[in-house]
């Protein structure tokens, strides 16, 4: 895989909710990419910062950033428990057109929630008691499956903030155990 998803309105939206949270946090930047979240993790002063992507081409370009990064499939490979994880998931449903190369990045799934699901799913085992995740929810992506995992989990959810964008709103949320 050659692509690396490019800092959108969507990271920008979850960067500035990582300066607000990760200083002297633990940060687990899940998805990172270009590495966007793990550079406001720095820059707000996390106490430790790991990084991880399904795409080997971005955990290299991490690396060379000086980010400690593994290759992993959501919490596949990572070990041990976090104060915050950030991810600003493939959130949209499956769109034939767009190119094969793009999807992993921006594809959710044929709904555009699978990914979210499996990864909160996961969430709790990998969070300190008082940690919390922030992700990015689009208006696009079906809510009801992931509000009743939260909820089966419980987890509770608020929004920290929004961006409204041509066809889409965009959402920050925090959740919290």
């Amino acid at each position: 895989m050659n692509y690396i998803y490019q800092p959108s309105d969507d990271s920008y939206l979850l960067e500035k909710q990582i300066k607000r949270f990760a200083r002297g946090k633990s940060f687990l930047d899940m998805g990172a990419g270009t590495g966007i979240q793990s550079l406001a993790a720095k820059s707000a002063h996390a106490k430790s910062i790991l990084a991880c992507d399904i795409n080997s081409k971005s955990v290299a370009h991490l690396k060379s950033l000086g980010i400690n990064s593994i290759k992993s499939n959501l919490f596949s490979k990572i070990k041990g428990k976090f104060d915050v994880i950030a991810f600003n998931p493939p959130y949209l449903p499956l769109d034939k057109r767009e190119p094969k190369l793009s999807q992993l990045s921006t594809t959710g799934g044929r709904y555009g929630d699978e990914v979210l699901i499996k990864f909160i799913k996961q969430l709790p085992a990998h969070l300190n008691p008082d940690g919390f995740a922030l992700i990015v929810v689009s208006s696009l992506t079906p809510i009801n499956k992931i509000l009743f995992l939260l909820k089966k989990l419980n987890l509770k959810h608020e929004i920290l903030s929004s961006k409204k964008l041509f066809m889409e709103e965009l959402f920050a949320w925090k959740i919290i155990q």
